[in-house]
């Protein structure tokens, strides 16, 4: 199963995600695929936060911020947490002097051919795209092409969530009942 969670900022979007995995997972292997590549003390803390919310959990950390393809092969039958689309566009489009117009295509082409290599493909993406607010150009190319790897990856995948303080709103496709109780969520 491929999917896609939504949310804003402190949504409660990578929690739910990782109580997804591990219910799609049924006690198989679980692999939570890093894609922040740390540039200050904010973004270290916020890795350890994320390291501490799932430690114990038996995920095994794959830390790949770019060039996705790389990564690959995944352990067979693994189910697999993708945290985050966000991270990955920064990183494939910032990664020199000149911004990357080409980043947004190439990052969702290597997403959807990624996710096919997993049972189960969990991929978090924060939802910068609907504030409404202008940016300098660069960072409202980076927030429209967000947006169009968004909307690939939910014409690709099975089920579309977004995450709003903690609950699960569904936009394409279902979670079974079983799952939802797991994962002990609440579906609007």
């Amino acid at each position: 199963m491929k999917v896609l969670v939504l949310g804003g900022s402190k949504s409660g979007k990578s929690m739910f995600a990782q109580r997804l995995v591990r219910a799609l997972a049924h006690g198989g292997q679980m692999l939570y695929w890093a894609t922040m590549i740390p540039t200050d003390r904010e973004d270290e803390e916020r890795i350890a936060k994320h390291l501490s919310d799932r430690a114990g959990w038996g995920f095994e950390t794959v830390e790949c911020g770019r060039a996705l393809q790389t990564a690959l092969p995944l352990k067979e039958g693994a189910s697999v947490l993708f945290d985050s689309v966000t991270a990955l566009l920064a990183n494939e489009m910032f990664l020199g002097n000149e911004p990357d117009a080409g980043a947004p295509a190439r990052a969702l082409d290597d997403l959807i051919a990624v996710s096919g290599a997993a049972d189960n493909f969990v991929c978090v993406c924060d939802d910068l795209f609907r504030d409404g607010s202008r940016y300098e150009d660069w960072t409202d190319e980076y927030v429209r092409g967000l947006g169009r790897i968004c909307c690939g990856l939910a014409e690709q995948f099975d089920v579309v969530c977004e995450i709003e303080a903690g609950l699960v709103k569904l936009h394409k496709g279902t979670l079974a009942p079983e799952t939802l109780f797991e994962i002990n969520g609440a579906v609007k």
